[in-house]
């Protein structure tokens, strides 16, 4: 049997802790229950308090746009996180990021509108009544998860700037604070975070403005207190802990596609038929241990008319 070093390891092919931790039922399941109580396993605790220490949000409103899917556990989207800034580790952002400060928080909105301004965060959560949207979230890694968002269209705050004739673009920035995120103390990635849409893309209305989760506000490890979700593309297109929204004639030079421009492209729609840092052809749901097909766009069928005549392998 061929024992890897852990430093051989790469963290794609580890088993995600939750995953390991739901063994049991995955033995029941075949019959093994009985084994493993012989074993004398003690109870798993269950995760910090801490790590959800989260504001019940009022007036939600249920979507159209919802997915019928079963919902992942709460516990497990709250404690495997790709949020570089605190750790590149899954399970580090929860313990790391339970003293960030959301508050005060104000995002910036300029570049090529009319109205350029600073918003206050508890401001722009009034800009329209929340909506709970059940959005599959897909990973580049092949890991995916179904989460009950809140938030509104981030077409909301755009009419709300009023952008320019000109502007063909939304540039987000996420904040960059090496003394509360111990990520940005290494150079990992080029601090601090930004990423991009069309302006077609961005106005579309299955694209969240999002400050909560699961019927309450954001968990720091989840991009509180303000991130984006655009449910037909890659995970890492929705920028958390956002502090500037910018609109630009020119497409935006962001993170992960200065990093690795071969696998990170801008458009970063899912897309099963294009290998790039993992095969895409299948997806693995938190809690799941079998394996499914991955749909095109994520199964958001709506957003396809976007891209007529783009190469989405040439353009990914």
């Amino acid at each position: 049997m061929l024992i890897k070093q852990s430093a051989d390891i790469p963290s794609s092919e580890i088993t995600p802790r939750d995953l390991y931790l739901n063994r049991r039922r995955f033995l029941a399941g075949i019959g093994l229950s009985a084994v493993v109580a012989g074993l004398g396993i003690k109870e798993l605790v269950s995760p910090s308090s801490e790590a959800l220490a989260t504001e019940k949000i009022d007036g939600i409103q249920k979507s159209a746009f919802s997915t019928t899917e079963k919902v992942t556990p709460i516990n497990d989207v709250s404690h495997y996180n790709n949020y570089y800034e605190f750790s590149t580790e899954k399970e580090d952002p929860a313990k790391l990021a339970k003293d960030f400060k959301t508050r005060p928080w104000s995002v910036t909105v300029d570049g090529l509108v009319a109205k350029k301004q600073k918003w206050d965060i508890d401001a722009i959560m009034k800009f329209a009544s929340p909506e709970e949207r059940i959005y599959r979230h897909r990973c580049v890694e092949g890991w995916s998860i179904v989460v009950p968002w809140v938030g509104f269209s981030l077409s909301e705050l755009i009419k709300r700037a009023e952008p320019l004739g000109k502007a063909k673009f939304v540039e987000f920035t996420s904040i960059h604070d090496p003394a509360q995120m111990p990520g940005q103390r290494q150079q990992i990635l080029n601090w601090p975070y930004v990423e991009g849409l069309r302006m077609d893309e961005a106005m579309h209305p299955l694209t969240l403005l999002c400050f909560g989760m699961y019927g309450a506000s954001l968990p720091n490890q989840d991009g509180a207190p303000l991130r984006l979700v655009v449910p037909w593309k890659y995970g890492f297109k929705s920028a958390k802990a956002i502090v500037k929204i910018s609109f630009t004639d020119r497409q935006p030079s962001t993170t992960w596609n200065e990093a690795n421009p071969h696998d990170f492209g801008f458009y970063s729609n899912v897309n099963p038929n294009v290998n790039r840092y993992h095969s895409q052809a299948h997806e693995r749901r938190l809690g799941e241990f079998r394996p499914r097909p991955t749909l095109m766009f994520n199964g958001y069928d709506q957003v396809a008319g976007l891209y007529s005549g783009l190469d989405l392998a040439k353009n990914y």
